[in-house]
Order: C-alpha cells, then sequence, then structure tokens
C-alpha cells in the first residue's frame, strides 16, 4: 500500500514505528484514519492512572494525530471506536464530556466496548476515529 501517505507524530509516534511497526495515521482519499490512541504522554510515553486523565489525555492525542496527518482536528470526525479497561459509567461520562468539548456542533457515530486488555499494561483507554477532510486531501495530494 506504498501509494498512500502515513503519519506518526514525533515522540510517542515515531517510538511505536520503531518498536511496534505500525502508523499513527493513514489518508485514504479525503479521509483520514487513525489507530487507536491511548492516554500516554505523547513526548514520553508515560500514562496517568487515572481513567478520566487518561480519555483526555487520549482526546488530545486524537487531535495531534489529526492535525499532523494535515486535518483540522475533531471537527472532521465522523467515526470513533473506543475501547475501555473498565468500561463503566466513569469512562461513558469522560467520554461524553469530551465529545461536548472537542465536537460541541455535532455527534459522531460511535462505537463504544469492554475489552480484557489494552496494547500497554497501564493503558485504560484506546480511541480510534475516522475523519473527513476534502480540502486537505487536496494539499497532501499536490505535494
Amino acid at each position: 500500500m506504498s501509494h498512500l501517505q502515513y503519519y506518526s507524530y514525533d515522540g510517542v509516534g515515531k517510538r511505536n514505528v520503531e518498536k511496534y511497526s505500525y502508523s499513527q495515521a493513514v489518508r485514504v482519499g479525503d479521509r483520514i484514519e487513525i489507530s487507536g490512541q491511548g492516554g500516554w504522554h505523547p513526548t514520553t510515553g508515560e500514562f496517568q492512572r487515572d481513567v478520566n486523565a487518561q480519555i483526555d489525555q487520549a482526546f488530545a492525542n486524537v487531535e495531534r494525530t489529526l492535525k499532523d496527518a494535515g486535518g483540522k482536528g475533531w471537527s472532521q470526525v465522523y467515526r470513533v471506536n473506543s475501547y475501555h479497561l473498565p468500561l463503566n459509567d466513569e469512562a461513558l461520562e469522560a467520554m461524553v464530556r469530551n465529545f461536548k468539548t472537542y465536537m460541541p456542533d455535532h455527534q459522531p457515530l460511535w462505537t463504544t466496548i469492554g475489552v480484557s486488555r489494552l496494547g500497554e499494561d497501564a493503558m485504560r483507554v484506546e480511541i480510534e476515529v475516522v475523519a473527513h477532510d476534502p480540502e486537505g486531501a487536496k494539499a497532501a495530494s499536490s505535494k
């Protein structure tokens, strides 16, 4: 799939390319699809223990990933999948709070799943999204 444009932001994004052999985002036409973003610090990779703090950081990491791929951020997101350990009312409330903060003008499609394990021991949330970015697609194709 060498014709696709892949992106990984500095810090944890580049580390994950080397350590796990995957990218943070890919452009497919006028879409940006991103791999699951956890609640890690984007430079150090450290996790806070609090679920609310991890969900807040995961939302910020989604924003960082979308912008790194040339998008505008959460305003372009139309699809969200979130994976939680545990999936409880606290996690759902934190997700909804962030939806209202990052996407005050629209409500995306959302599937949420409780899981028994995520990519790293300290992870409590992983969020993947798909965004529609027609303007960015034109700019990216001219590079």
